[in-house]
C-alpha cells in the first residue's frame, strides 16, 4: 500500500509541486490582500478622523471670526465718531447760532461721510479678519497635527499676537485715509445740493453710487492696490523695512503679512469684498427706506418699491437719519447689517478656501 502510494506520488511529482505552489501562492496572496485591505481601511479611518477634526477646527475658527468681528465693532465705531464728530455740530445747532446754515452744511458732509465710511470699514473688517484668522487657523491646525515631533511651530503665540495686531492699520492710518477719500467724494457729489432739495430713495441710491465710483476707482496713496491698502499697508511700511535686528518671530510675522497681502491683492478677494460692499450698501438703503414709507392709512402706503419711489424728503430731514446709521452699521449686538455680512455664502466659501490652503501639509512643501 505504501509502495503504491509512493509510486503514485513519484509519477505525479510535478503535479503535486505545481499544486502546492499554487495553494501556497493563493494563501500568501490572500494574506497580502487581507493586509492591504486592512491598511486601506486603517488609512481611510485615519483620513476620516483627520478630516472630521479639521472640519471641527475650521467651524470653531469661523465662530471665533464672528465673535472677533463683533468685539471689534465698538472700537471701529468710536474711531469713526472721533474723526467725524457730528454730535458737536448738532449740539451747536441747538444753541441757534448765527452761522446755522454753515453748520448744517458741515453736518451734511460729515453725516454722509461717516455712514459711508462705516459701511466700507465694517465690510473690510469682516473680510480681513476672515483672511487673517483662517491663515492663522490653518497654521495652528498643522502645528497641532503635523509638527508634533518637536519642530518649530509655524505660528507661535508671539507671532500670532504680532501678526493679528496688524488690524490696527485699518483702525488707524487706513481709516484716516479712507475718511479723507470718502469725504472728498461726498463733498463733490453732495456739496452743491441745497438743504431744501427733496430726494427720493432712488435718487439717494444714485448719489451713493456716484460717491462709491469716485472712492473705488482711484483710492488711497497706493492706487494700484485699490481698497486693500486701507486694510494693510504696502510692504515697505511694515517690519520688512527694518534692515537688521529682526528676530526669528519677526521674520515669521513678515512671512504671514506677505501671504496676507498677496491674498488681499487677489481677484478672489476683490470679488468677495465687492459682494460684501454691495450687500452692505443695500442694507444701508433698506434701513433708510423705513423713513421713506408713507404714513399709515395713506392710499400709497403699500410697501412696494414703486410706492417708495413716490416719496421724497428734504435733504435737511435725511441728514439726521443718515447721521444715526453708524449705530446700526457698527453694532456689536448682531444687527441685520452685520448678520447679512457674516452669513454671505461666498464669504463662507472663500474662508474655507483660505483655511484649506494654509492647513494643507502640501503648503509646507511649497
Amino acid at each position: 500500500m505504501l509502495s503504491s502510494t509512493w509510486n503514485f506520488i513519484r509519477r505525479h511529482k510535478r503535479k503535486f509541486m505545481f499544486a502546492g505552489a499554487f495553494v501556497g501562492g493563493v494563501y500568501l496572496l490572500g494574506k497580502y490582500a487581507q493586509r492591504k485591505i486592512q491598511e486601506i481601511q486603517e488609512r481611510e479611518a485615519a483620513e476620516y478622523i483627520a478630516q472630521a477634526r479639521r472640519q471641527f477646527h475650521f467651524e470653531s475658527n469661523q465662530r471665533t471670526c464672528n465673535m472677533t468681528v463683533l468685539s471689534m465693532l465698538p472700537t471701529l465705531r468710536e474711531a469713526i465718531i472721533h474723526h467725524l464728530n457730528s454730535e458737536s455740530l448738532t449740539a451747536l445747532l441747538k444753541t441757534k447760532p448765527a452761522n446755522k446754515l454753515e453748520i448744517w452744511e458741515d453736518l451734511k458732509i460729515i453725516s454722509f461721510t461717516r455712514s459711508i465710511v462705516a459701511v466700507y470699514s465694517t465690510c473690510m473688517l469682516v473680510v480681513l479678519l476672515r483672511v487673517q484668522l483662517n491663515i492663522i487657523g490653518g497654521y495652528l491646525y498643522l502645528d497641532n497635527s503635523v509638527t508634533k515631533n518637536g519642530t518649530t511651530p509655524l505660528a507661535p503665540p508671539d507671532v500670532q499676537q504680532q501678526y493679528l495686531s496688524s488690524i490696527q492699520h485699518l483702525l488707524g492710518d487706513g481709516l484716516t485715509e479712507l475718511i479723507t477719500v470718502v469725504k472728498k467724494a461726498v463733498q463733490e457729489v453732495l456739496g452743491g445740493l441745497s438743504l431744501k432739495q427733496t430726494l427720493s430713495l432712488q435718487e439717494l441710491e444714485q448719489l451713493l453710487a456716484g460717491i462709491r465710483r469716485m472712492v473705488e476707482e482711484g483710492t488711497g496713496p497706493s492706487t494700484h492696490r485699490g481698497l486693500s491698502w486701507y486694510m494693510m499697508p504696502d510692504e515697505e511700511n511694515t517690519l520688512a523695512s527694518q534692515a537688521c535686528g529682526l528676530t526669528e518671530n519677526d521674520i515669521t510675522t513678515i512671512k504671514l503679512l506677505n501671504e496676507t497681502r498677496d491674498m488681499l491683492d487677489s481677484p478672489d478677494f476683490t470679488t468677495i469684498l465687492n459682494i460684501c460692499l454691495s450687500r452692505g450698501f443695500s442694507r444701508f438703503l433698506d434701513n433708510m427706506a423705513e423713513f421713506f414709507r408713507p404714513p399709515q392709512g395713506d392710499s400709497t402706503s403699500c410697501n412696494t418699491p414703486d410706492s417708495l419711489s413716490h416719496i421724497s424728503l428734504p435733504l435737511a430731514k435725511i441728514i439726521p437719519i443718515v447721521n444715526g446709521q453708524i449705530h446700526s452699521i457698527c453694532s456689536e449686538t448682531p444687527s441685520h447689517f452685520v448678520q447679512d455680512l457674516l452669513l454671505i455664502d461666498q464669504v463662507k466659501e472663500f474662508a474655507a478656501n483660505v483655511y484649506e490652503t494654509f492647513s494643507s501639509p502640501l503648503e509646507l512643501q511649497k
